[in-house]
């Protein structure tokens, strides 16, 4: 399993792929938005879908990293079309601030890629007082992908796409305390946490807008050489730096998931374009009453109205 996360399990892989590439204009037409997309696989990820012709939004914390980041993926799909838009997606205000603007601008929204990603060394707390790596990978896109609802259930063929991680495997859901307010905070299990959430969330948020055509995803990119790792896992990276897939190999099923045809089945979690299982490791099953009750607590947590639809 490891080893298939390494640069050399993608290789191997992609030796049988090239029947399953996406055709060269498979988004022509289409707008997709990117959270985080100013760096690493978020970067990666847009120019992946700018070069499939998606209208693809930068959705950045930092305008002026957003642009750099436009910049060069301009060096490398010239004809893209590229726009940056500010959004802090760990800041809920600020999300339904975007997401009105996005509708107004974006009609018709066709994917939607949750990337934005932190590992903080201490607990932090976001603007709404929510545990930050649950606010940014959970309860953020968990908004914003209910305020995008109308653009995306304009498309014909809508998706979303939470970008996980393998490290989710080393967490289950936990009984409670989704905020981390208890013990001794580490900041590489409340990303795996959060993480494991994103994927136990999946089947419920497919369910959630299946009527209303919108497809729900889960991914891992496997071990990436990406700036967060460099940031946050220094001698993780260290080590394993021979092994480590670069930002395009680690998006490449972001795009696939975008753009293959006959679309995924939703509700699934997928790792280097084939679906995977949620649990490999013994005792990190998710109980499903703490699944349920996690669930709650975001969706309270993200404003959204459980009575429709979860």
């Amino acid at each position: 399993m490891l080893v298939g996360y390494s640069r050399a399990g993608y290789r191997l892989r992609r030796h049988s792929w090239p029947a399953d590439d996406p055709r060269r204009d498979a988004l022509a037409g289409r707008t997709a938005l990117v959270t985080g997309a100013s760096s690493g696989i978020g970067m990666a990820a847009a120019a992946g879908l700018a070069r499939l012709g998606a209208r693809v939004v930068l959705v950045v914390r930092d305008e002026d990293r957003g642009n750099q980041a436009r910049n060069r993926i301009l060096r490398q799909v010239p004809r893209a079309e590229l726009v940056v838009a500010r959004c802090d997606v760990a800041d809920l205000d600020d999300v339904t601030r975007f997401a009105a603007e996005a509708r107004a601008q974006w009609p018709t929204v066709d994917l939607l890629v949750h990337n934005a990603g932190v590992l903080p060394a201490k607990r932090q707390e976001s603007r709404q007082g929510h545990e930050i790596t649950l606010a940014t990978h959970v309860l953020g896109p968990m908004l914003l992908t209910e305020r995008l609802r109308p653009a995306l259930a304009a498309s014909a063929d809508a998706r979303v796409v939470f970008v996980s991680s393998g490290g989710m495997y080393t967490q289950s859901v936990p009984a409670g305390d989704v905020d981390y307010r208890q013990g001794r905070f580490r900041g590489a299990v409340a990303y795996a946490r959060t993480k494991r959430l994103q994927v136990a969330f999946t089947t419920r948020l497919a369910a959630r807008y299946a009527r209303d055509g919108i497809a729900v995803h889960a991914m891992h990119p496997g071990w990436a050489d990406t700036p967060g790792i460099t940031n946050s896992l220094p001698i993780f990276r260290r080590i394993t730096k021979p092994l480590l897939r670069d930002a395009t190999e680690g998006a490449d099923t972001i795009v696939w998931l975008a753009a293959t045809q006959p679309p995924p089945p939703s509700g699934r979690f997928w790792h280097d374009r084939r679906e995977r299982p949620a649990h490999y490791l013994p005792g990190r099953h998710d109980n499903a009453e703490h699944v349920h009750r996690a669930w709650l607590h975001c969706s309270e947590a993200a404003r959204l109205n459980t009575s429709q639809n979860g």
